[in-house]
């Protein structure tokens, strides 16, 4: 995982979960659905990264 995402992607994804585990104290309900938006904004971004490396041909 270190390969792909770098030290920083790392940080970022344990600063997420931190941040959801912090809402999901307060508010479990929230926490959910923050969870549904994140996953939802992760598969735009890779459909993006996607469409975009095949109009470059590295796909």
């Amino acid at each position: 995982m270190r390969d792909t995402l770098g030290l920083e992607g790392i940080a970022g994804v344990l600063v997420v979960f931190v941040g959801v585990g912090i809402i999901t104290v307060r508010d479990p309900v929230i926490a959910g659905a923050l969870m549904v938006v994140l996953a939802g904004l992760a598969l735009i971004a890779k459909g993006l990264v996607d469409t975009a490396m095949r109009s470059f041909g590295l796909k």
